[in-house]
């Protein structure tokens, strides 16, 4: 069984999201040992910003005329939506930067999207975890609700495009203990990491489980 998992914090080891998913990825080995876990992180590694036009302009463009870097783009597509095609399963933890998706990884989706066939549902069935963490607090009432422009746009093309069978695991107030503004939220975003923690290696049980029954 392999198993990719993304990762796109900038925070290194201080990544809330990452925090998540290795939860996630202790209790899959733990349920389901010998796992493969094929690993991208496009926070450490971006992919090159401008790939997606290459790409797209490549796909547009006769073989014999297209440049290397069209080629080079091209390749680069087919092996990111090749990487989700051969997963068994999928584990990703996408942060929310500046109210919405991160640069990079609307770079990996589209250049994800662009490289399999039109409308093919690339974790079509298989169980993939979302981990999602947000700085500071957008619920209902809140200064920022609304103002999350990530968590519903993943939703869409892990589970509407990609068809996978999705779990969506949300943490907030991640910078309660770094914006001393924060400090007075210090107690409920300590009770929103455990709870996360909790779904976070829950998820990991049920979907090595999941992934390793039959599908008919």
């Amino acid at each position: 069984m392999s198993v990719l998992r993304i990762d796109a914090s900038i925070q290194g080891p201080r990544s809330a999201s990452s925090e998540l998913a290795d939860a996630v990825e202790a209790e899959w080995s733990a349920t389901r040992p010998g796992t493969t876990f094929i690993r991208r992180h496009l926070g450490a590694e971006p992919l090159s910003a401008d790939a997606w036009t290459t790409a797209i302009h490549g796909g547009f463009t006769p073989e014999e005329h297209r440049t290397p870097a069209q080629r080079d783009a091209i390749a680069l597509a087919r092996t990111l939506a090749d990487e989700l095609r051969r997963a068994d399963a999928a584990i990703l933890a996408l942060p929310l930067y500046n109210w919405g998706v991160s640069q990079h990884v609307k770079t990996w989706i589209d250049l994800t999207v662009a490289g399999g066939e039109n409308g093919e549902r690339l974790l079509d069935g298989k169980p993939a975890i979302v981990l999602t963490t947000r700085g500071g607090g957008y619920g209902p009432g809140t200064p920022r609700e609304g103002w999350d422009h990530n968590t519903a746009y993943l939703r869409r093309i892990v589970a509407d495009v990609w068809g996978a069978d999705l779990t969506l695991i949300e943490r907030e107030l991640t910078l309660a203990g770094v914006n001393p503004a924060m400090e007075p939220l210090l107690e409920t975003a300590a009770l929103m990491k455990k709870d996360a923690l909790e779904a976070a290696s829950q998820a990991g049980r049920a979907a090595a489980a999941a992934a390793a029954a039959p599908r008919g």
